[in-house]
């Protein structure tokens, strides 16, 4: 059965503190492309529609979050100090502010993401799985998952993560992010 693939283009900010010497240690951004592949549950109305759910259907929900949420966050470590500036100097920003345990790197942002998308496709009732999920850092640089481990399902990045709606950190309550 054909599976089907979107794309959206991001631009998001990052640092990484667990390697002080890291020139990733200062505060810089990328433009990115996240793409999802969902191979369908059920079968194609061949004859009729066609296809087992509309692209509208399938993207709506998840592009919105896209661009509502990852475009233009800023990507920090729970520990990272900049967190409290923004906590007691901007906290209205804190919406743009996308937290994960350990520091934000694509790897951590693959498993995040895939796990959200997770979350959607099941309170949307989609008739699909997520096959595939990449993300294009750089032109030379892309992370691609095909599944999660027993680790990366278990790992405590956030719970934010877990939860289909527009969150991208837990400082704020979950119906704020509606």
């Amino acid at each position: 059965m054909p599976a089907v693939r979107f794309t959206r283009r991001f631009s998001m900010a990052h640092r990484l503190i667990a390697d002080a010497a890291s020139k990733c240690a200062v505060p810089h951004g990328h433009n990115e492309f996240v793409s999802v592949t969902l191979e369908p549950l059920a079968e194609i109305d061949f004859g009729g529609a066609n296809y087992a759910t509309s692209f509208e259907r399938l993207k709506t929900r998840w592009h919105g979050f896209v661009d509502r949420s990852l475009d233009h966050a800023f990507q920090l470590n729970a520990t990272d100090p900049l967190l409290n500036y923004f906590k007691d100097h901007e906290p209205q920003r804190l919406k743009q502010v996308l937290v994960v345990d350990g520091d934000p790197t694509t790897e951590a942002l693959v498993i995040a993401l895939w796990r959200k998308m997770e979350a959607i496709i099941a309170a949307e009732d989609l008739p699909f799985r997520l096959a595939e999920l990449a993300i294009e850092e750089t032109p030379t640089n892309t992370v691609l998952a095909r599944g999660l481990t027993d680790a990366e399902r278990a790992w405590p990045l956030a719970g934010w993560c877990d939860r289909a709606d527009n969150s991208i950190n837990d400082i704020l309550p979950p119906e704020s992010w509606a």
